[in-house]
């Protein structure tokens, strides 16, 4: 398996802030790796390091084995595409997609086949001859891309291209990324803040906080078993408990909480009586009126209608605290109404504990 890039102890220092915090990954070719985490996180520091626009405090960059310490930006064989396009109004599409090879000083009759060529590859295969403005905003971001893959790259670097979209085009476009991804075999490297994104797109996918990262894994592995706390919270939605592991047996412990229930729930790891845990829990994991078990009353707050992804807002009597229930669109559960109260529960195996970060 050829590695297509590979990022070896990298650290970014400005002045006292360690913006990236001695990172390595690699990336096999043709994968679809994507770099999911919060604004600040450093991800963004992390890629202009890798197309050349910021250099290293420490550590090292390699593309297909070569060091790219030292090397210009325009040296190295990657390409950026970031949230704004940058495409040039002025010019129509094919003078857009051809504008790379023509700085090469490219034969007229290579750059016309080239272009031809990676327009149809994109689904563009006629719009040679359309303005900028005639386009789509879909349309628009796969000319961006074509300008790119055309000077053939090892690796296409992503900074949220689909950050600029309406949510409907961000959907289809999530999809349509994925597609040509998998199409062109071209090595994607993609940065975002978009959980969606990262899970719809990637093969996988690194979760940054404060400079370093905190689990790679495959989408599925990130969602269903998460190994940090941040994880956990950051990838898809949950609902978080504290508390104190009142017994266990190594593999299911009894957590009170500090609102004073008592739950059940799988462990990761040995965690001894005592431990101050968070315990989470997705909201799809969260039952309605749940087979005879372990069950507690809550309180309907809201209900969020939202098709498929509908959910309940609730929270325990007597409590504050909010619950995201996921509301199955099987109309058994119409009867369900606002100031309602329910019964919930779920099974053991779903919860997800950790032990208490100390500095939190």
């Amino acid at each position: 398996m050829q590695i297509d890039l590979s990022v070896q102890q990298v650290t970014k220092t400005f002045k006292d802030f360690v913006a990236v915090d001695n990172v390595s990954f690699e990336v096999p070719d043709g994968q679809f790796f994507s770099i999911l985490g919060p604004s600040g996180c450093g991800k963004t520091t992390l890629l202009r390091m890798i197309a050349g626009l910021t250099q290293p405090t420490r550590g090292d960059i390699e593309i297909r084995g070569r060091s790219m310490l030292g090397i210009a930006p325009n040296k190295r064989p990657v390409n950026l595409i970031f949230q704004h396009l940058a495409l040039f109004p002025m010019m129509n599409v094919a003078q857009n997609v051809a504008f790379g090879l023509k700085r090469r000083r490219e034969a007229n009759a290579v750059i016309e086949k080239k272009v031809e060529a990676i327009l149809e590859r994109v689904e563009l295969a006629g719009f040679g001859e359309k303005q900028i403005d005639q386009l789509s905003g879909g349309q628009k971001q796969r000319v961006a891309i074509a300008r790119c893959l055309v000077l053939e790259p090892t690796v296409l670097l992503l900074d949220e291209p689909l950050g600029a979209l309406d949510l409907k085009l961000r959907e289809q476009m999530k999809v349509e990324l994925k597609k040509l991804q998998a199409k062109v075999g071209t090595t994607f490297v993609y940065i975002t803040h978009d959980q969606s994104e990262a899970l719809v797109m990637s093969d996988h996918v690194a979760v940054m906080n404060q400079g370093v990262f905190e689990q790679v894994d495959t989408p599925q592995n990130l969602y269903n078993d998460p190994q940090t706390p941040f994880v956990a919270q950051f990838v898809g939605d949950n609902n978080a408990w504290s508390g104190k592991i009142r017994r266990s047996d190594g593999k299911i412990a009894e957590i009170e909480t500090s609102g004073g229930h008592v739950f059940r729930s799988q462990l990761r790891g040995p965690l001894a009586p005592g431990t101050a845990v968070d315990l989470f829990l997705r909201p799809e994991a969260m039952l309605i009126q749940p087979d005879p078990g372990h069950r507690f009353e809550v309180v309907v707050k809201d209900i969020l209608f939202d098709g498929a992804n509908s959910r309940l807002l609730a929270h325990p009597p007597e409590t504050d605290m909010e619950l995201l229930i996921a509301l199955p669109q099987t109309r058994q559960f119409d009867f369900i109404r606002k100031n309602d109260n329910i019964e919930i529960g779920w099974n053991q195996k779903s919860g997800i504990c950790f032990a208490r970060d100390k500095k939190t």
